[in-house]
């Protein structure tokens, strides 16, 4: 038998965690496998509801191995279909907890929901689940200075450039993956060459626009680093946004290779300065500021 826990939890924030930390609990002391049943993709991009700006805070490996680091022992995903998405309450139970996972407590967060009619209220579904036969263990919600925890409030610190508010409530720095790429080379004919991200899973939620100090990881090592999101006003004219890093102290090819960017505090929004001299000024000033800000932490 088994003890689960359910949902889509995007980014297994703090509010996750703490269900995540009953959901071990209660496995351990029932001597059962705690088990996370989600599934992918997310509801949106096959209900086609807003789904073209719909953006992530999590891939599915991302999520799995940040649930796994918690003590879970198994982590499924369901497909998500259409079909799927009809399953009751009730349905959802008995063809997916019970007769296929074997589910004998299910542990919920303070507003989780359940199948088509995840409408209903909440002591609805638990009432539907015991009558099933299933024992429900409720965890409490998470509180950050008397602010429920949510996917959506991360989202949109990100999208309004705040990685250290989405940071405090994820319980880890906000990271972004993906390859280096050929970019214009501008930068290393001013003294800050950059590698230039070509992100793994385009659905990521990426910061807004600005200047960040960041912790780079590439080749093993760890590094200090500034990162440029947006269109670099100062040296191009096209308008396409980029992810560009300048990585600290470090000055090697690494085209090709994976870079992973965590995001630790916002410097500066991004602006268009009148010269490129004006422009070095002040990578400068944010080099020397990233750091002392940062190094102690490496």
């Amino acid at each position: 038998m088994v003890v689960a826990a359910t949902g889509f939890f995007d980014g297994v924030h703090l509010g996750h965690r703490k269900v995540l930390r009953v959901l071990c609990d209660t496995a351990l002391r029932e001597g059962k496998r705690s088990c996370v049943i989600s599934f992918w993709p997310h509801p949106r991009s096959v209900l086609q509801q807003q789904a073209y700006d719909l953006r992530l805070l999590n891939s599915l490996e991302e999520k799995k191995s940040l649930i796994k680091a918690i003590g879970v022992d198994d982590f499924v995903a369901i497909p998500f279909t259409k079909e799927f998405s009809r399953l009751t309450t009730r349905e959802f139970i008995l063809e997916y907890l019970v007769g296929r996972y074997g589910v004998s407590t299910l542990v919920i967060g303070y507003d989780h929901r359940l199948g088509s009619d995840a409408s209903e209220p909440q002591k609805v579904m638990i009432a539907t689940a015991r009558e099933l036969g299933l024992n429900v263990v409720r965890v409490k919600e998470f509180l950050i200075d008397n602010n429920v925890i949510s996917s959506t409030k991360i989202r949109n610190m990100l999208q309004n450039t705040d990685v250290y508010g989405a940071s405090r409530y994820l319980g880890y720095n906000y990271t972004l993956r993906g390859a280096v790429v050929s970019g214009n080379r501008f930068g290393r004919t001013i003294g800050f060459p950059t590698a230039n991200m070509r992100l793994y899973d385009p659905l990521k939620a990426v910061p807004g626009d600005g200047v960040y100090g960041v912790y780079v990881t590439v080749n093993g090592h760890r590094y200090v680093g500034i990162t440029n999101i947006g269109v670099r006003p100062t040296v191009a004219s096209h308008g396409e946004r980029t992810i560009e890093t300048n990585i600290i102290g470090f000055d090697e090819d690494i085209y090709g290779l994976d870079l992973t960017v965590e995001f630790v505090y916002k410097i500066r929004d991004e602006v268009k300065f009148a010269t490129v001299e004006d422009l070095k000024a002040e990578l400068q000033r944010n080099r020397d500021e990233a750091t002392e800000r940062l190094e102690a932490g490496l």
